[in-house]
């Protein structure tokens, strides 16, 4: 049974006929003359969608968008600014996800993509190698046989990037599926989840944990030696259980000894979560709860299994470790308060890191993303509200600090708007924390205004550069983006039991952030609408369902709609059980399903949809749009042809917000 992630709540959707009002294709711009422009600047992807740094730390390899939705691998060299385009995928159905070095002459790719299987539409992955110079392009993913008694789509992943061979040998997941032994003598009987050593250069490869059934889980030291494995068990239907025991291995021992076990799913996990290996200390780094919020600790790998608590803030989660070279070796953790804040445990970075910072004035996002093998050269990110971002290297012989080049080079010359941490009272007198977007050179008083919720649910907004708020601060919109309750960072309490089973709390809070926004006079009342994608585009509608008079326009990107078609939809996958428990059972499910209450909807509603969703099948769209017309009520529904749940094409989300604009403009008489 395939496994589906629990990601932005929902899963494929069903499949449903047109009803009137329904647009199919793709858009075109309707807008006035600003319009026009802003619409290709904030739409256009991303210039540089991942990049990396040789270990010798002379190159760059950089995946750059390619026509509408195509990706192209360019190789730099640093030296001399020589380019050289080596690899392309079209986005229809290859996608090139991200590249990394193997050696100083080859590189490590993964490929994505979307395939039809019958009856629904599958997401594929495979990773593929290449030389620099753009020669000897090879599966690296191991090949399935024709013998085999089914199909994975996984192609495995890197978790070891120094191997134990050769140059070039990485430690990579894999799925053993066994083989038909009807008529042959040397078919293959392995199942299940293991790991291989590859050498991405011959494709010579060799198990080193041989595979087992029930293992989801594998994470290696950075030098070439596997150290934990998580495993989870089944129900006798083959469901997936919400439970994943780990294990460890001694550092002179195959033996895999208990290290702990993690319950629950979708941001309500209890139990020591392992994250990363550190050889030299002999320790194991991961996630627990500490009072109700997440803290970073570390466990002895030596028997003892001594604890030490390593990190931890006070009314805050600690939610991302801070890796470093091609070890990956653990220099700090971070984690988001008004702004996002890293704590470095290395002396040599922490000090590096402010230094840098004075030296890049006025980007106080700064990152580590790779560095050279020895770790002489430093690639860094640095970025605002804004500023979308830029990447430079940094030399710690020459004490250099280069410019390599923006993130988002079409918005240059563009102002854009900052970003001002707020709260405001929920209706319980709750301070809910949120980010206040004004146009810029606004003096915030009776504007037309976006609430703008988050996906998710599992997620947060974070202080930095949006594409979607800032294109409509450059409109001439404000824009609150609140971190309702059900939003992740804040703790066990704050999240509630998720945004679907605590819907009424998640979406009062972001109700409260409209009726915040007219009472403090930056909004005019009469226009005031709401705008989301995802888990967003569900709490857009929904707000809706429980005050029908407080937005005057609903914008939905790939919302879900009911939450027992989100339900249904996992039911071929082997996370049903995990899906069914955290959407839960009761009178909020129908109650909580903006599609099962059409008749409190009284704004009018545009929708849009990608109709190869892996996350929110566009059925629950074309539900919501056929009862919205059913009911008498004012709905368009965008369907978007071989796009996921991102939209990943620039043609397509400059048309998007044109036409999100042309929409908020004429619902709410601007």
């Amino acid at each position: 049974m395939r496994r589906k992630s629990l990601n932005s709540g929902g899963e494929a959707g069903e499949n449903l006929e047109n009803s009137r009002g329904v647009e199919r294709g793709e858009l075109t711009g309707t807008g006035d003359g600003r319009a026009q422009r802003g619409r290709h600047e904030f739409g256009a992807r991303e210039g540089v969608r991942q990049i990396s740094l040789s270990p010798d730390g002379n190159s760059i390899a950089i995946i750059q968008p390619a026509k509408e939705r195509g990706a192209a691998l360019f190789v730099v060299n640093i030296a001399t600014g020589a380019s050289k385009l080596i690899l392309t995928s079209s986005g229809d159905p290859d996608r090139l996800s991200y590249c990394r070095w193997s050696t100083n002459s080859r590189l490590v790719c993964g490929i994505y993509m979307i395939l039809p299987t019958g009856t629904e539409d599958l997401g594929f992955t495979r990773l593929v190698g290449i030389d620099a110079d753009g020669k000897n392009l090879k599966v690296v993913s191991a090949r399935d046989s024709v013998n085999a008694v089914g199909f994975t789509n996984y192609g495995g992943s890197v978790i070891d990037w120094t191997g134990t061979g050769s140059e070039g040998t990485v430690l990579m997941t894999r799925v053993y599926v066994p083989e038909r032994t009807t008529g042959t003598h040397v078919a293959s009987t392995r199942d299940g989840f293991g790991v291989d050593s590859v050498d991405t250069v011959s494709l010579k490869r060799s198990t080193v944990e041989n595979p087992k059934l029930g293992a989801v889980e594998y994470i290696a030291d950075g030098h070439g030696t596997v150290r934990i494995m998580g495993t989870r068990t089944k129900t006798s239907a083959g469901y997936d259980r919400d439970k994943i025991t780990y294990y460890y291995r001694k550092a002179d021992s195959r033996e895999w000894l208990p290290l702990s076990t993690v319950t629950g799913s979708g941001g309500l996990e209890s139990g020591f979560n392992p994250l990363a290996v550190d050889r030299d200390r002999n320790v194991v780094f991961g996630f627990d709860d500490n009072g109700g919020h997440v803290a970073l600790f570390s466990i002895a790998l030596d028997g003892s299994l001594k604890r030490e608590r390593v990190l931890a803030k006070p009314g805050t989660d600690i939610d991302d470790l801070v890796r470093i070279g091609r070890q990956q070796r653990v220099v700090g953790a971070s984690y988001a308060t008004e702004r996002r804040e890293v704590e470095f445990f290395d002396p040599a970075l922490k000090k590096l890191s402010a230094s840098l910072s004075k030296a890049i004035p006025g980007l106080p996002l700064v990152s580590f993303l790779d560095a050279s093998a020895d770790e002489s050269k430093l690639l860094m990110f640095a970025g605002s509200d804004v500023d979308p971002g830029r990447y430079y290297l940094f030399d710690k012989a020459t004490r250099n600090l280069g410019e390599l080049l923006p993130v988002r080079p079409q918005l240059a010359g563009v102002t854009l708007a900052t970003v001002k941490p707020v709260t405001f009272p929920a209706a319980d007198g709750t301070q809910i924390p949120g980010y206040l977007t004004l146009p810029p050179g606004s003096d915030g008083k009776n504007l037309p205004s976006i609430v703008m919720p988050h996906g998710g649910p599992g997620s947060r907004d974070e202080w930095g550069f949006d594409w979607l708020s800032q294109y409509f601060a450059n409109r001439g919109y404000a824009v609150l983006q609140p971190n309702f309750r059900g939003s992740t960072g804040y703790g066990a309490t704050w999240f509630q039991e998720n945004g679907f089973k605590s819907w009424r709390t998640a979406i009062g809070d972001v109700n409260d952030g409209g009726r915040w926004l007219v009472q403090q006079g930056i909004a005019n009342p009469g226009r005031l609408g709401i705008v989301g994608w995802s888990y967003g585009g569900y709490a857009a509608l929904q707000s809706a369902v429980l005050d029908p008079n407080l937005f005057k326009a609903i914008v939905a990107v790939a919302p879900v709609t009911d939450l027992e078609t989100l339900r249904t939809e996992s039911l071929n996958f082997s996370n049903y059980k995990i899906v069914d428990a955290f959407i839960g059972h009761g009178p909020h499910v129908r109650q909580g399903s903006p599609a099962q209450n059409v008749d409190r909807i009284t704004a009018p509603v545009l929708m849009f949809h990608g109709d190869r969703d892996q996350n929110v099948g566009i059925g629950e769209s074309r539900m919501m749009a056929s009862r919205l017309k059913s009911a008498g009520k004012q709905v368009e529904l965008v369907e978007f042809h071989d796009l996921d749940h991102s939209l990943e094409d620039s043609s397509v989300r400059a048309g998007m917000l044109d036409k999100m604009d042309a929409f908020l403009r004429t619902s709410m008489r601007m």
